[in-house]
């Protein structure tokens, strides 16, 4: 017997009842569950359920029209993946003012490296806005004149353009658990160091004030715990006695960019599993088809000079000198960092 499996998500405010009420709607319909874990965070219920619906008795969108309708009766979010859902390959890219991933992103899609179509781009500044528009690729800035992020607007934004797999290419933002219990192991992030060492804000500054020799990236999925979400790649480089802050990250930033295309390929090859916080290969994964944690002795050379320098590339034009400054007039490292998931 061939089993289908379909993913129940359930986000709301917590109150008494909600487990029954799905899970009994779900035994009616002759749906079996095959795995539920739920979890409170500041006020906010989230429940996911890997259900198996070979035999219900029912029909996928009369499924759906019943979640929604409980959803609604009960004041939460219910939403429904059957596995026909999941061809759909949609990634939806958050960001802030750094370009490297963005434009590594972009150059993996256009060289064929990506299964996946880049369906949004979704920023709190506008800065990024040239470069969305270059790969005709829509933009959408959430953000105030403080680059605070409007998340009732964000999530419109996801569920708008169904994304399939989130991906923040340096977004300098909390994301709160509104959005990341919607998509559980479905956001990667990518953070400039080897965590579990050296999460949250500056993390190149931690490590050049700690005085390490080897430092390094991570892309991750994203939890609600702060850069503690399981680690899908890393890449590490060497620190040169009295490297800058600015030195470490010219090393850190290609290698940023090559963790963050590394995962996202292993999530949409749906070559990796989740487990108690931890990823590990699937089985019949070929290991030689990723690098996961090495890198290269030669550290390539980092895209440091911005969103400009990214254009002129776009137009095969010769880069002028690069501005010292990554960030387009913004020290990474002076970026309000999030505190939570995102970063």
């Amino acid at each position: 017997m061939t089993r289908e499996y379909t993913e129940i998500t359930v986000v709301g405010d917590d109150k008494t009842g909600i487990i029954a009420r799905v899970t009994s709607l779900l035994f009616e319909r002759g749906i079996n569950i095959e795995d539920l874990d739920q979890a409170v965070r500041e006020g906010v219920f989230r429940m996911t359920l890997h259900v198996d619906t070979s035999e219900m008795v029912c029909t996928t969108e009369t499924l759906r029209e019943a979640l929604a309708d409980l959803g609604e009766e009960m004041g939460v979010d219910v939403k429904a993946r059957f596995p026909a859902d999941r061809e759909t390959r949609r990634i939806a890219v958050l960001v802030t003012r750094e370009s490297h991933c963005l434009e590594a992103l972009f150059a993996a899609r256009e060289a064929g490296e990506l299964d996946a179509e880049i369906s949004v781009v979704i920023a709190n500044h506008d800065d990024l806005e040239p470069l969305a528009e270059r790969y005709d690729v829509p933009f959408h800035d959430v953000g105030d004149e403080k680059g605070t992020p409007d998340e009732a607007e964000l999530l419109d934004l996801l569920d708008e353009y169904d994304a399939d797999l989130i991906v923040l290419a340096r977004y300098m933002r909390i994301l709160g658990p509104e959005v990341v219990f919607r998509y559980e192991d479905r956001i990667i992030n990518v953070h400039p160091s080897l965590l579990p060492s050296f999460p949250g804000a500056a993390a190149y500054r931690q490590a050049k004030e700690e005085g390490v020799r080897i430092a390094g990236v991570t892309a991750h999925y994203v939890t609600t715990d702060l850069d503690q979400g399981p680690v899908i790649a890393q890449r590490a480089f060497d620190v040169p006695d009295d490297a800058s802050v600015e030195e470490l990250r010219e090393r850190g930033q290609p290698l940023e960019a090559e963790a963050f295309i590394e995962a996202i390929r292993l999530h949409l090859d749906d070559a990796v599993t989740v487990h108690h916080g931890r990823t590990s290969l699937r089985d019949g994964v070929d290991r030689e088809a990723y690098r996961l944690g090495l890198a290269d002795l030669d550290t390539p050379d980092a895209p440091v000079d911005g969103l400009d320098g990214a254009l002129e590339r776009l137009d095969g034009e010769t880069d002028t000198e690069a501005d010292s400054d990554a960030n387009a007039g913004t020290d990474a490292d002076d970026e309000p960092e999030a505190t939570t998931p995102g970063n």
